[in-house]
Formats: C-alpha cells, sequence, structure tokens
C-alpha cells in the first residue's frame, strides 16, 4: 500500500491565507524530502477550507519546489474549468515536473452551491460538463487540427502548445464518491478514488471494484494493476501516545468539521439555498456520512496504534491511501511532528507486518 499526503489546509479567516499557504508549501517540501510517494491537493472556493483554492497554479509552484514526489489532484473540478485551458496548463506542468502529474478529476463538489453559484455554472450540468471536458482534453493533447461540437463546447485549435511531456497524455484518474460511479468505473476498466468510507464500506466497494472488472472481461493482470492504481481517503493524527493524539487531535478534526459546514449553513440561513442531503445541512454529523465521524474519518493514536489501524486498511486491498496530515487548524509543527513520526515509526512497522 502506497502512502501519500491530502495538502488540504483550512484557512478560518482571511488574515490566515497567506500563513498557511507558506505553511503548505512547507508540508510539500518536507513530504518530498522524506520520500513520501505523493501529494494530493483538493479544490474549494470562497469558504477558506482550502486555503491555495486553486490545485493548477498550486500545482505548478509544487513542481518547481519538490524534485522526486508525484503531484495530483483530489480533485479538479471540472464543472468550473474550460478544458482547453486546463489542458494547456497541464502540459505546462507535465514539463516543469518531469512526468510526476497525476490528473485527478471530479465533477465538482456535491456539498457548497456556493462554489457553482460563483462561476456561473449550474451544478445539475456538472456531471456532463466532467464527461465533455475529459473527452476534450484527451483529444486536445494527442489530436491535430482538433475540433469538438458538443453541448457545452464547441471549439477547434490547430495543435495544442506545449506539448505533453508525459505520452501520450499525463496520467488521469476519476473520484468516485458513490458506488454507481465506481462500478462504472470498473466497467471501463479504470482506476479511481475514494472518498472518506468506513473499513466496511471500503471493502465492500473494493470486493465489488474487483469483481465487476472480472464480470466485463478484465484478466486478473488488469484487475490488479487498477486495484494498485486505485486510492482511499482518510484523516490522519500521530502523536508520542494515544493518550496525547486524542487530546491533540479530536479537538482539531472537530474543529475542521464545524469549520467545513460553516458556510453552507451561513449560505442556507441567508439565501435559502443547499445542496445537502437530509440530515446533512448543519453540523451534527449524519450516520451515513463517514466523513463527519471520527471513528471512521480519522485515524488517531500513536505510532504503534496508527500501524494496526493502517494494517486493516491494507489487508482490505488498496493500492494506496491519500492521509490529510494537517487536521483542521493544526499548526506547521503540530502537522510536521505528526508527518515526521508516520515516516520515522509507523512506515517501517508496516513494512516488518507486511514481511510477517
Amino acid at each position: 500500500m502506497k502512502f501519500s499526503n491530502f495538502l488540504f489546509p483550512q484557512a478560518d479567516t482571511p488574515d490566515e491565507d497567506g500563513q498557511v499557504i507558506d505553511d503548505t508549501l512547507a508540508e510539500a517540501i518536507l513530504c518530498d524530502e522524506l520520500g513520501m510517494e505523493a501529494l494530493w491537493l483538493a479544490e474549494h472556493h470562497f469558504d477558506g477550507n482550502c486555503a491555495y483554492v486553486d490545485p493548477v497554479s498550486f500545482a505548478a509552484a509544487l513542481a518547481t519546489a519538490t524534485k522526486q514526489i508525484k503531484l495530483g489532484f483530489a480533485v479538479a473540478q471540472m464543472s468550473l474549468h474550460h478544458p482547453i485551458r486546463m489542458a494547456e496548463q497541464l502540459a505546462m506542468i507535465d514539463h516543469l515536473s518531469k512526468g510526476r502529474l497525476i490528473v485527478g478529476l471530479g465533477r465538482g463538489t456535491s456539498h457548497n452551491i456556493y462554489d457553482y453559484r460563483g462561476y456561473g455554472i449550474a451544478p445539475e450540468e456538472a456531471q456532463e460538463r466532467l464527461l465533455e471536458a475529459e473527452e476534450i482534453m484527451i483529444k486536445a493533447w494527442t489530436t491535430e487540427n482538433y475540433e469538438h461540437k458538443g453541448k457545452h463546447w464547441n471549439l477547434w485549435l490547430p495543435i495544442l502548445r506545449p506539448q505533453t511531456y508525459t505520452k501520450p497524455h499525463p496520467y488521469m484518474i476519476r473520484a468516485s464518491s458513490g458506488e454507481a460511479s465506481m462500478v462504472d468505473l470498473a466497467r471501463q476498466g479504470r482506476p479511481f478514488l475514494m472518498n472518506v468510507q468506513t473499513d466496511d464500506v471500503t471493502k465492500h466497494r473494493m470486493d465489488l471494484y474487483r469483481k465487476t472488472m472480472r464480470e466485463s472481461g478484465f484478466d486478473d493482470a488488469h484487475v490488479a494493476q487498477m486495484v494498485d492504481e486505485s486510492w482511499v481517503w482518510r484523516n490522519i493524527f500521530i502523536a508520542d501516545t494515544d493518550a496525547e493524539a486524542e487530546r491533540i487531535g479530536i479537538p482539531l478534526f472537530e474543529a475542521q468539521r464545524e469549520q467545513r459546514a460553516k458556510m453552507r449553513n451561513r449560505i442556507l440561513a441567508e439565501r435559502g439555498e443547499s445542496m445537502a442531503k437530509p440530515g446533512e445541512a448543519g453540523i451534527a454529523p449524519a450516520a451515513s456520512a463517514a466523513r463527519n465521524v471520527i471513528e471512521h474519518s480519522l485515524i488517531c493514536g500513536s505510532p504503534a496504534t496508527v500501524a494496526e489501524w493502517l494494517a486493516k486498511i491494507d489487508a482490505i486491498g488498496v493500492g494506496g491511501i491519500i492521509l490529510q496530515f494537517r487536521v483542521g487548524p493544526a499548526p506547521y509543527e503540530v502537522t510536521e511532528n505528526s508527518i515526521r513520526l508516520f515516516m520515522d515509526k509507523v512506515v517501517p512497522e508496516l513494512g516488518k507486518k507486511a514481511a510477517a
């Protein structure tokens, strides 16, 4: 199982944006120096839940600030991007990073109506925009004299420049927040990114993913490769002891949960608009929303405890795990300590378990 860091830094007020962005850049460089597999970038707008906001521009910065770590999107909200502009930008980052880019795409947020309002996009168009944009980007990277006539874009271009560093185009992966979309990707024989789910749901979906690919005619080698290229997400907080981790980490997680609901609640109160499913409009977690439940979303404890927890996820059979180390308003020094404990103590322990 591969390990990566989800750079998803919240800034509670606009005055904090600059410092949090600086901290996140330092966090990325640290992970690169320590030999972590990948960094993942989020995209959220107008609420401080992701301080750098734009994964494309931040990935360009990281491409020049890091040396070996892969740079992925988890995810770019394609309903908010023009596909040709995106194809040009990603081709540039592909060159800057010398092929370290992972193009993770998604339809757009399922939670924040204001992301769509700010860009003048109807949320009900998000999925079809994603599918059309993905097709355009691939063709733009690989086709000269390309013309497209679709529902949302009509365009022609002689040739995209710069051409991509990676041939035929940068590596692509798509997010799947629901089981149905995951099954659809399995039928296509494609890897996927899973959002925060319980361990039981994670196991169910991975078993179904493998089963669906086999039933769709893919051989064991392809199934194994796609599983190896798929990733699941958890929050993580590590301290020297379980008690210290819980004392510090749980309040940070609760503050994160509250911050992520703050703007949704404000928009609901002021404008009467919400994308929340029943029971999810407020701060209180819905029983079905694993991302809001500490015992499902947050791996918290000493290095030994965290290693045991991750070994159970590894046994499910996933290719990689996306770990959000900076939880809520955690100071950089606290996040750095958690990352160092993970790389110095947790990863070697997991290696011993795998060899046993």
